[in-house]
């Protein structure tokens, strides 16, 4: 067994100006094993597995180390990837070519006789219907309908080496399972590599044979859900809905029908449900990027167009949208620093000086250190874009704000970070907060909880702590357990 599987020796990583990004890291993966990179948002987790695989983005540049496969160094990275390898990034939606259908996307792993049926296999695998499924586009996927596509594609050649950057972060409790079964198949065969980056330490723990913890060592993260925000009193609605009627692809079946929500000034609502059972569709809706099929809204007491080119001023500033794509919503051409300027200067109405002074602040109140505002978002690691993509959003001073999943991509030390800062929005300027999740530990933290199934929009009774979601037969049927109750008090 001497020599066999992915060694890795010495490796180092630098940016732009120099700065160590991995720092003479050994790593060793034999056949038949998994290896788990864990570590805090930009510790370098992501750039381990790009270099692994020779696909540094722009601005990152391998310095020192060696990557062996069997005992062999690897002198032709592109080659050896494309005939060895099979990998799933952080962003899957970008990652998926957006002209293809997702029977096309996964078929592009398999040789030309095999494509169809063995992307049908590979669809059905992780939990799609191919006949429901197989034809749509990126575009009209789900965050973990794209994160399932992309896995799909990832495993569908049965590669010798499989890479996964957080596989899990959109999947509901049923889809997690399916893809964890998938992984642990390979566990024991003699022959499978599997490298894998999660933040999700149930994950971790159930699946990996070896961790290796990158970043400097934290104290534990204060327990999410201590200490949140709860309305008092009748706040007057900020955002209110009736009658909401969606479909996705527009135009076809209803995938949520005759929807019905308010969200008071500094309320925090949270929506959960299955993977594409029309979260991240209703909060595009409401965001004017999704086309509505009935229904009217108001935000502020004002009547709220659908579509975002109807909106005028007031309206655009007062809903702001933090995807659970983030390579989607920055613009690959400018730094984070540059991406907070145009919404503060044409919302907000600051000036140059102005605009700057507050970007930088904006992005140290989500954890970003001053020397990032300078970096474009290729530059960034997953957790870093969320958080860029959250001051962007914050940037224009919105009333509310539609949270698609934005602490998937985040460890759990900086998810609180970012947890207490909206907290802090709801308390001293009444931001109101409509959240898509599959974290009950999310969803705990809110005054209340809907959850969208079979194409409707239900209330769940406002349980006791320390669990919320817990208390509603709907969530109950549903919990994922891998992570353990928490004070919500």
């Amino acid at each position: 067994m001497s020599g066999r599987g992915l060694t890795v020796r010495g490796l180092t990583v630098v940016g732009g100006p120099g700065t160590p990004v991995v720092s003479g890291l050994d790593l060793r993966v034999l056949p038949g094993e998994v290896l788990a990179l864990t570590g805090p948002s930009g510790s370098g987790k992501t750039t381990v597995l790009r270099a692994v695989l020779g696909a540094l983005p722009d601005g990152l540049t391998r310095t020192a180390g060696v990557i062996e496969w069997h005992g062999t160094p690897v002198r032709a990275p592109r080659r050896w990837r494309r005939r060895t390898a099979g990998f799933l990034g952080q962003d899957p939606a970008s990652a998926l070519h957006p002209l293809r259908d997702a029977r096309a996307s996964v078929g592009e792993a398999l040789p030309g006789a095999a494509r169809v049926s063995g992307a049908e296999r590979a669809l059905a695998g992780v939990g799609l219907d191919p006949a429901a499924i197989g034809h749509r586009r990126p575009h009209q996927l789900s965050g973990g309908q794209a994160q399932r596509v992309a896995l799909a594609r990832a495993l569908a050649a049965d590669p010798e080496l499989l890479v996964l950057d957080e596989p899990t972060s959109a999947l509901d409790p049923t889809a997690l399972g399916l893809a964890l079964d998938l992984v642990r198949r390979r566990r024991g065969d003699g022959r499978s590599v599997t490298l894998v980056v999660s933040h999700d330490a149930g994950v971790v723990t159930g699946l990996a044979d070896h961790v290796v913890r990158l970043g400097a060592e934290r104290a534990p993260a204060r327990p999410a859900g201590r200490g949140r925000v709860r309305v008092a009193g009748q706040a007057p609605v900020t955002l209110r809905v009736r009658g909401l009627t969606l479909a996705q692809p527009p135009g076809g079946p209803p995938l949520l029908s005759d929807a019905r929500l308010t969200v008071a000034a500094g309320e925090s609502v949270a929506v959960l449900g299955a993977s594409g059972s029309g979260k991240s569709t209703l909060l595009r809706a409401l965001a004017g990027l999704h086309p509505v099929e009935h229904g009217h809204a108001t935000v502020l007491g004002a009547p709220l167009p659908w579509a975002v080119a109807d909106r005028d001023p007031a309206a655009l500033r007062a809903l702001a949208l933090v995807g659970q794509n983030p390579v989607a919503a920055l613009n690959p051409a400018r730094t984070a620093g540059a991406a907070l300027l145009r919404p503060l200067r044409t919302l907000r109405g600051l000036s140059r000086q102005e605009s700057r002074t507050e970007a930088l602040r904006l992005l140290a109140a989500v954890g970003l250190p001053r020397e990032l505002a300078r970096r474009r978002p290729a530059a960034l690691s997953g957790g870093q874009r969320q958080r860029a993509a959250l001051a962007r959003a914050l940037a224009g001073g919105p009333a509310v704000l539609l949270a698609d999943e934005i602490t998937a991509a985040l460890d759990d030390r900086t998810a609180d970070l970012v947890l207490d800062l909206i907290d802090t929005l709801r308390r001293d300027t009444g931001l109101a907060v409509l959240t898509a999740t599959h974290d009950p530990l999310v969803a705990a933290c809110a005054d209340r909880v809907l959850r969208i199934e079979a194409g409707r929009l239900h209330d769940c009774p406002s349980p006791p702590p320390p669990f919320p979601p817990l208390s509603c037969p709907h969530c109950l049927s549903h919990h994922d357990d891998r992570r353990p109750p928490v004070d919500a008090r």
